[in-house]
């Protein structure tokens, strides 16, 4: 039965035109780390190299010697290729008799697989948003309004949290929103006029326009985020540094989900800035974490913390921020039952995945599978725009 597969791919293409599709945005703005011909298992990992920012000196001593330099410590990060993600589809010598009377089984297979790379791509679309909010650095904007109701202009403050952190802004950076917010954009009369908007595409087209140095994405993948219920923070008497992460607080009511990994704060001390919490907390008094590069303004004794609203997660980003890892799960030595296996790429997402065919008794089952991990590897390059 070799080869089955290689038989029926031009179905499984024919189909991609016919499958509804969710939006994708975070897949093709993150950096994707993707081989399909390594396979993997499980818990691997993948590493990455951090530098960190050096010291610099304001001395010298001229000398015949060479200095030695100032040793540095480069950090190692890493990732989990931790998901499986797969969708097997059983087919009985009955079940394709019945339906070659009909649609025919090429047809509904075709359908099939590119239904469950549309499911596999949605979990995998998900979990960027997921894991890139809980990440980030700063928020701007209003919890539960939705953006760009009169203007753009909060692009332009999203650009600066992002140039304010350090991030590059060389081509790369995007700016995923969901549909509500793209329905805005595209409501909007200035990017409707071709004249000043620099073209027609979103006239004619209903494209979104790159503005600002960020390309603009939509995304059914945008996160959901429920606020935390404590109440009544405030530091504690040492108070709290410029460039500090790791926030001491006291004096709290929990109110059983206390301040989330997510959650938007504010400080009495600083009326400017919203903070992302990258750790949370369930104490009344203990630590929580906010995400790099932490503290703008300082806060001292006693300055209450403000948890602020459940908010919808609009996300602007560099690429190089984010990772996604995805490889073929591992097979072992010589292969498995599969009688077929192939790799298709998905022409929505551009994500490859591993197609395999089982013999059964009578029956046959058809897999599509993979293994993929999210990363969030610089949260000073991540910015929310709230919704």
């Amino acid at each position: 039965m070799a080869n089955t597969l290689t038989n029926l791919a031009a179905d499984i293409y024919k189909a991609a035109d016919q499958v509804g599709r969710e939006l994708v945005g975070f897949i093709p703005a993150v950096t994707i780390n993707g081989d399909a011909t390594t396979q993997a298992a499980k818990g691997d990992t993948i590493r990455a190299a951090f530098t960190r920012t050096p010291t610099v000196s304001t001395t010298y001593s001229p000398s015949m010697t060479i200095p030695e330099g100032t040793d540095q410590t480069v950090d190692s990060k890493t990732m989990t290729l931790d998901t499986f993600a797969n969708v097997q589809i059983p087919w009985t010598g009955e079940d394709i008799k019945h339906v070659n009377n009909g649609s025919g089984f090429e047809t509904i297979y075709g359908d099939q697989i590119k239904q469950a790379m549309r499911a596999i791509t949605n979990s995998i679309e998900s979990a960027i948003g997921t894991a890139a909010y809980v990440a980030s650095s700063r928020a701007f904007g209003s919890a539960g309004t939705t953006p760009f109701g009169s203007n753009f202009n909060e692009i332009a403050e999203l650009r600066q949290i992002l140039v304010d952190n350090g991030c590059p802004v060389d081509g790369n950076l995007s700016l995923v929103v969901n549909s509500l917010a793209g329905t805005n954009l595209r409501q909007l009369a200035q990017l409707q006029k071709a004249n000043e908007a620099g073209g027609s595409d979103m006239l004619r087209q209903g494209t979104l326009l790159d503005l600002q140095g960020f390309m603009l994405r939509e995304s059914a993948g945008v996160a959901s985020h429920t606020k935390g219920a404590g109440t009544g923070y405030d530091f504690v008497s040492a108070g709290e540094a410029i460039g500090q992460t790791t926030l001491s607080v006291e004096g709290g009511t929990v109110n059983s989900t206390g301040i989330k990994a997510g959650d938007v704060i504010t400080h009495a001390g600083d009326t400017i800035n919203k903070y992302v919490v990258g750790t949370g907390t369930t104490s009344t008094s203990g630590d929580i974490v906010i995400n790099n590069p932490g503290l703008r303004i300082a806060g001292v004794d006693a300055n209450e913390i403000t948890v602020g609203d459940s908010y919808t997660a609009n996300l602007a980003f560099h690429r190089s921020a984010i990772e996604l890892g995805i490889r073929p799960i591992a097979v072992p030595a010589g292969g498995d039952a599969a009688v077929d296996m192939m790799t298709v790429q998905d022409p929505w997402s551009g994500l490859v995945y591993t197609i395999a065919l089982y013999k059964g008794y009578k029956k046959a089952m058809f897999e599509v599978s993979c293994l993929y991990g999210v990363k969030a590897w610089k949260s000073e390059n991540i910015a929310t725009l709230l919704g």
